[in-house]
This record gives structure tokens, C-alpha cells and sequence, in this order.
């Protein structure tokens, strides 16, 4: 079908195609949507033709927008046109799984588009890796002599197709996260995919719901919706997919819109990474001694195997917790190196033999292939952990044992050159993009140096709207004093509340007192970590004098009406200290002011933005943190992204809602 035909407005080729659109965004927000009972807002029509500016130019934008102004409308507008125009899909990446849901539900964003411009639009769901089963981890669970019989039942509703020899006609969704909404969050990671998974071995890859689903997702001609971190995959993989012979994780886009954009970084470090974990180069090696191999070199992959373990338990020694993460810092000595040369140099050798081996034909080509690519990526990563330059490196560590992830310190050069050199429209949006009206801050930390911006505030009337509350804590009893400041807020709204932690320790300890706490038994309480992500939201939000207690919501989370009418922060979000985040401080001349306040004032105006959605929307935003009055440039710099005309109260007023 020609572009001009799928277009939402009558296209002539031979006149300007942005003049065109220009005019029929005009029509939209003064006509059309009024007409269907929107409110004509000012902010929309602002930033639409501000917006434009970035497609004409296909520039990098940061489009700052308030609470209430409508922005996700007005960029899947240009998204939509632009798409059609190029004859190429919109890529529209979400921070996490709950925002992508508000985007594509039955009542959401895109619905509501569609319905009101009486436009159909193909708009598809790439999500995550980790969002999907792994049939070869479900196989496994239900092999042990004891497990959960709700695997059995996981098993027992897959599709037919999936385990007998049928024949599947038309695409098929299944295996998402969502469909297991009650499994929690340890329950599902037993059959959830994780990084370490073989696919390109895997028996079952052409049945796998996460590989239908790619094919699927490729063929939109309108919208593509991800995540961040499927994004960033799909960065790193780019060119080993490629000479792996597959195709990229994504198609090529017209445009690309990261909402909630000002997190785009915490997604890049951690998809532009390298993990090396014993059993799974393990399992790789001892695959290879099942054929037919000299002596010789199953004798190295032996000794191979050996140091591996040996250098698993000796990075687990080194590996020191850091509070509030589940980054372990490794402490750096002569022998781990020592040991990780060891490893490296055995890698190398068997790399060598391999080639000699290759040329024998006893090991079957393709299982050679993956075992190669496995190792040169090993051999690459711990190189540059042994060198110890211009790398971050830390241990995280569960049942199946110590994961070393080696990072690539200057993420922004990698963005710089694989994302942002090209002559695209990159379209970042949020509510808080800024620090102190620049937008240095964000842009460093992306390595984009070229870029337009605009900034449009909220149209909510927060004077009447929102209490601020922010008491003076006692420093010896500071827990008591949070969870009696918690309790009379729950009593002053009969809970209604979400209640925010920096950390997965806050919540974990906070949860313990509940347990044993009659007097917070009072509410329903929904902890992150319980239930799949959308179906716990969902829970909070029709369990009206329920709680919802989360580490993730700081952003994204949109919950109209009395279902939330009270924000407690247990704490101010400052950033870890982990290995991340302490590196950025060693390149910051002044590490408390460059790294965590920047990054703490952008996360405090997030969670204050989750309270007030419409205009009748009231309540109560309360921050717990006893250090917020020790100095007071940082409490002149916290007032100063306050809402306007907001007074924060230090002391509780006997009523803090009418």
C-alpha cells in the first residue's frame, strides 16, 4: 500500500510532508479532540510544535513535560505519521513493564488514540527476554523430585503445539510473564529466561513463545513497544547477531521515543555488560567432551574446568556487600588477578586447540560454533577485568553460585557511536529531564553533545492539590520514629497509599515488621516482589484502603483518583554506593554534588509526580529521611524542585487533609 494512502490525512506528495502534518496536528487538538470531550490544553499544542522540530531536523530532543500535559498523545502522534511516512515502524521504548502496560492495555494510550481518530494501528509488544518461560528451565524444575505443583499446571496449559508433534498455523502468544500473574517474583525466576540460557542450542527455540513473538513483533508497520532494557539488548547484540548470521533483535526504526527517558542509563549499564558464571561455561565445556575428542584436549577442557571453579570460590572471597545493592564490590588483589591470568591463558590455549580440533570433524559444527563465540566473549571480558582499566566490575550471587559482570566504564562513548551518530529523531520524554533548567546533566551521562530541548510545566493547581510533608527525625531512633510517622499517615487517609524504598533491604525489613505488626495488619499490604508487577498495580488500585509497598514505582506509575492519595518515601533516593556508582564519583570532583544529588533530585521529583494524575486528585506527599535539615544547601536545593507554591511542613499538622 503507498505511504499516502495509510497516512491519517489527505497527503499530496508534491507539497511539504511536515506542513501537511503541521496542519492536521492543528486539526486534531483543536478540533477533534475537543469535539470527542478532551480539553483543549495549551501544553499539548506547545510541545507538538516544538516536537516537530526533532523530525524535521531528525535531531535528539528532550521533550521535559509535566504531570497532566498529555505528552505521551502528542509523540505517538508524530511517532504514528512518521512511521507511515518512512515506511518504517516507530520504536517506542518504556522504562519498565508497568508503563508499557498503561501504553498498549485494552483502556490505554494507544486505545484511546485509535478510537478517538478512528484510526486503526499496528502497534506490537517486543518485550523483554526475562518477561518470558524458558521451556528448558520448566523441564528442569519439574525433573527435581520435589517442586511446586503450580509448575505442573504452567506445563499442563501450554500450548499443543509446544510439546507434541502439531503443527501451529497462525501466530500464537504464550509464555509471558503476565499470563503467571500470581507467581512471585522467586517463583517465577525458577522458569524464567535468564541471561545465561543457550538458545541458539535450545531443542525448542522454534516453539518458544519469546522466539514467536520476535518474529511477530517484526512485522508492525506502525509502533514497536519495549523496554529500555530490551533497547540497550538490542544495542549490544547488534553486530554479534550479525555475524552470527540472525537478525538484530529490532528492525530498523524511523524514530525512536524513550519515555521516561531520563532512566536510559541505569538500562544501558546494565544491558552493556559481560557475565561469566562457572556452571554455565561448565555445562558449554562438557558438552564437548560428550564427542568424540582427542585426549590431550579433554584433558585441558579438564583443567579448564577446574580453574574455573577455583576462580568462582576465589572472586566469592573477595566479594564485599555493599548496603542497599545487590552489587557486590570485589576487593582487588594480586593472587585473584593472578588467578584470573591463569584462567585467561587456559581459555587461549584451548581457543588454539579447538581450530587443530575443528579440523578433525568429530565435534559437530554448529555446537563448535557456539562454544566458540561463548569463549571469545570470555576471554574478552576477563582481559579486560585483568587489565583494570577503564572497567567496572562487581559480583552478584545467588542459588546457582557467583556471577561476575564486567562493565565497560565509558557507557556514553558506546552510545555516542552505536545509538545516537545516527540521523535519526531520538525523542526523549519525562517530567524530569532537567537539573537546576539544564539538561547537562542527563546529556553527559548519554555522550550526546547535539540535541534540542524544550520544558513545559504541569497544569495542576499543586497549592490546593498537595501537602508536603517532611518532619525533623530523631537520629538515635530513626526506624520507630519512620514507622510511627507511617502509621499515622495510613491512619490519616485509611490507607490509600504508596510507600517508596531506595533499597530492596528497606522493604525486606520493613515487610518483617509488618508480619508482626497488628496494628499495620489493619490494611492490605502489596509488596513489590509478590505478584507480577501489572497484576499487583492492578490489585492496589481496586483494593481501594489498600498499601502498595515498592522500590521500582518511583516513576511510571499512574493511579488516578482516592486509590492513592498518600506518597511516603521511607527515605531520600540517593543512588548506592556500589561499584557503578562509586566509579562515577572517582571521576566527579565533587562526587557528592556532580553524582548523588543530581541524581537523588530527579528521583525525588518522580515519586512526588506518582500522587497528583487529574485534577481532582488530592493528598499527602511525605518524605522520611534524617539528614534532609543537616545542611542547608541541600535543603534550599531540595525545596527548589518542590512543586510550586507548595510549603513543606516539618511539623505534622493535626490534619493534613480536609
Amino acid at each position: 500500500m503507498k505511504t499516502f494512502n495509510r497516512l491519517p490525512f489527505s497527503y499530496d506528495p508534491n507539497q511539504s510532508f511536515f506542513e501537511q502534518l503541521n496542519e492536521w496536528i492543528g486539526d486534531v487538538f483543536y478540533d477533534i479532540l475537543p469535539e470527542a470531550g478532551l480539553e483543549l490544553r495549551d501544553e499539548q499544542i506547545f510541545m507538538a510544535f516544538q516536537m516537530e522540530k526533532a523530525f524535521i531536523e531528525k535531531k535528539i530532543m528532550f521533550a521535559e513535560a509535566g504531570v497532566g500535559t498529555g505528552k505521551t498523545i502528542v509523540y505517538l502522534l508524530y511517532a504514528l505519521c512518521y512511521a507511515r511516512f518512512m515506511r518504517k515502524p516507530a520504536i517506542i521504548a518504556c522504562a519498565d513493564e508497568s508503563l508499557i502496560e498503561q501504553l498498549v492495555k485494552k483502556d490505554g494510550d494507544i486505545a484511546k488514540l485509535s478510537r478517538l481518530l478512528n484510526l486503526s494501528i499496528d502497534a506490537r509488544l517486543a518485550k523483554s527476554k526475562d518477561q518470558y518461560l524458558c521451556l528448558q528451565k520448566l523441564d528442569l524444575e519439574r525433573s527435581h523430585g520435589q517442586y511446586d505443583e503450580q509448575y505442573d499446571e504452567i506445563y499442563q496449559g501450554l500450548p499443543a503445539f509446544v510439546n507434541a508433534n502439531q503443527t501451529m498455523q497462525t501466530f500464537h502468544h504464550y509464555g509471558d510473564r503476565k499470563e503467571y500473574p500470581d507467581l512471585n517474583d522467586e517463583a517465577w525466576n525458577k522458569i524464567g529466561w535468564d541471561n545465561f540460557q543457550d538458545c541458539f542450542v535450545c531443542d525448542k527455540r522454534h516453539r518458544c513463545g519469546q522466539t514467536l513473538s520476535r518474529e511477530y513483533y517484526r512485522q508492525s508497520t506502525d509502533l514497536i513497544i519495549c523496554s529500555h532494557d530490551f533497547y540497550m539488548e538490542h544495542v549490544w547484540t547488534y553486530e554479534s547477531r550479525k555475524r552470527e548470521g540472525q537478525l538484530p533483535l529490532l528492525p530498523e526504526a524511523s524514530t525512536v521515543i524513550f519515555d521516561e527517558g531520563h532512566l536510559l542509563e541505569v538500562a544501558a549499564q546494565k544491558a552493556l555488560t559481560y557475565k561469566w558464571r562457572h556452571d554455565v561455561l561448565e555445562d558449554l565445556l562438557t558438552r564437548l567432551l560428550e564427542n568424540d575428542v582427542r585426549e590431550e584436549f579433554a584433558v585441558l577442557v579438564e583443567d579448564l574446568i577446574s580453574q574455573s571453579m577455583h576462580v568462582a570460590r576465589v572472586i566469592g572471597q573477595h566479594a564485599k556487600t555493599v548496603e542497599g545493592s545487590d552489587r557486590k564490590e570485589i576487593e582487588m588483589s594480586k593472587p585473584l588477578l593472578s588467578e584470573v591470568e591463569r584462567l585467561v591463558a587456559l581459555i587461549a590455549k584451548l581457543e588454539d586447540e579447538m581450530v587443530f580440533e575443528s579440523e578433525m570433524y568429530t565435534i559437530d559444527a554448529y555446537q563448535l560454533k557456539i562454544v566458540e563465540e561463548h569463549l571469545d566473549m570470555i576471554h574478552h571480558a576477563l582481559n579486560i577485568f585483568v587489565k583494570q582499566q577503564n572497567v567496572i566490575s562487581w559480583v552478584q550471587e545467588d542459588e546457582h553460585g557467583v556471577t561476575l559482570v564486567i562493565m565497560p566504564r565509558l557507557v556514553e562513548e558506546v552510545l555516542r557511536e552505536r545509538v545516537f551518530s545516527k540521523k535519526l529523531p531520538f525523542i526523549f520524554s519525562s517530567a524530569t529531564l532537567s537539573t537546576n533548567a539544564s539538561f547537562q546533566y542527563i546529556a553527559d551521562s548519554l555522550g550526546i553533545e547535539d540535541y534540542l530541548s524544550f520544558s513545559v510545566e504541569s497544569p495542576f493547581d499543586y497549592k490546593e492539590q498537595m501537602e508536603l510533608f517532611a518532619p525533623v527525625l530523631s537520629k538515635e531512633q530513626t526506624f520507630t520514629d519512620k514507622l510511627n510517622h507511617v502509621k499515622s499517615l495510613l491512619k490519616e487517609t485509611d490507607g490509600k497509599a504508596l510507600l517508596l524504598f531506595t533499597s530492596d533491604q528497606e522493604i525486606v525489613t520493613f515487610k518483617k515488621v509488618v508480619e508482626q505488626d497488628e496494628e499495620l495488619q489493619k490494611w492490605s499490604m502489596h509488596f513489590e516482589g509478590d505478584k507480577e508487577i501489572s497484576q499487583l498495580i492492578s490489585s492496589f488500585q481496586t483494593d481501594i484502603d489498600s498499601v502498595l509497598c515498592a522500590t521500582s514505582l518511583w516513576e511510571g506509575l499512574d493511579i488516578p483518583g482516592e486509590s492513592l492519595s498518600n506518597v511516603i518515601m521511607w527515605s531520600l533516593p540517593y543512588p548506592p554506593k556500589d561499584p557503578v556508582f562509586n566509579a562515577k564519583r572517582k571521576a566527579a570532583e565533587n562526587p557528592f554534588w556532580e553524582v548523588d544529588v543530581p541524581y537523588m533530585l530527579l528521583r525525588l521529583r518522580q515519586g512526588i509526580g506518582r500522587l497528583i494524575r487529574t485534577h481532582e486528585d488530592k493528598g499527602i506527599v511525605t518524605i522520611l529521611d534524617e539528614h534532609l535539615y543537616d545542611n542547608e544547601v541541600l535543603l534550599s536545593a531540595f525545596e527548589a524542585v518542590l512543586p510550586k507554591e507548595v510549603q513543606m511542613q516539618n511539623q505534622k499538622r493535626d490534619r493534613l487533609t480536609q
